[in-house]
């Protein structure tokens, strides 16, 4: 299993250090790799880090990804030929971002735009995992909710976990633990 840290991120932020230790508590093997250059994540960069660190997935691979670490995800999914991992779980997950983020400055718009604007094959993608989960926080200042949430639902046929009060899901939003992420393995690895 492969938690997938986002934008400016890192692998003992916030919930990402609870989650790796209540998974491995219950048998699973986490790994929560430091992608590079998270200050600036650029989409080839991130994909064959990923690529690397996963080397040859399986039915028994999962992914959890947050932000741009949901994007990370899908863009290496979309890599894979014949092969399909198990299952996949994205929080924050997004396609559009918000004004705000965009209001950040030339920098943000320079590193984000690639993200937005290089699509990604979903019919590929959907067929590459076995079930997608996503979780939504309706007060995500980065994340637009309706519009993300109607992309990853009709896209990838996923199901939508919504909260509300987590903001980004960051440490600063005060996310230290993240149940819903838990629950949301749990119940794929029970199918």
């Amino acid at each position: 299993m492969f938690i997938i840290h986002g934008w400016d991120g890192y692998p003992e932020e916030g919930w990402f250090p609870w989650l790796k230790k209540e998974l491995e508590s219950r048998g699973f093997s986490v790994q929560v790799p430091s992608m590079p250059h998270p200050e600036n994540p650029i989409i080839d960069d991130w994909v064959s880090f990923l690529k690397d660190s996963v080397g040859e997935p399986d039915e028994n691979t999962y992914f959890i990804g947050h932000s741009i670490g949901c994007q990370t995800t899908l863009r290496y999914l979309e890599t894979l030929e014949g092969r399909v991992v198990g299952n996949v779980v994205l929080v924050a997950p997004w396609m559009t971002l918000s004004q705000e983020v965009w209001d950040e400055g030339e920098e943000t718009v320079a590193t984000g735009n690639p993200w937005v604007e290089t699509p990604i094959n979903f019919e590929k993608v959907k067929n590459m995992a076995r079930r997608f989960i996503c979780i939504f926080s309706e007060d995500d200042p980065a994340v637009p909710y309706e519009e993300n949430k109607r992309i990853f639902e009709e896209k990838l046929n996923a199901k939508i976990i919504t909260t509300t009060g987590k903001g980004h899901f960051r440490e600063e939003d005060g996310v230290q633990e993240l149940p819903s992420a838990l629950q949301a393995v749990l119940e794929l690895a029970e199918e």
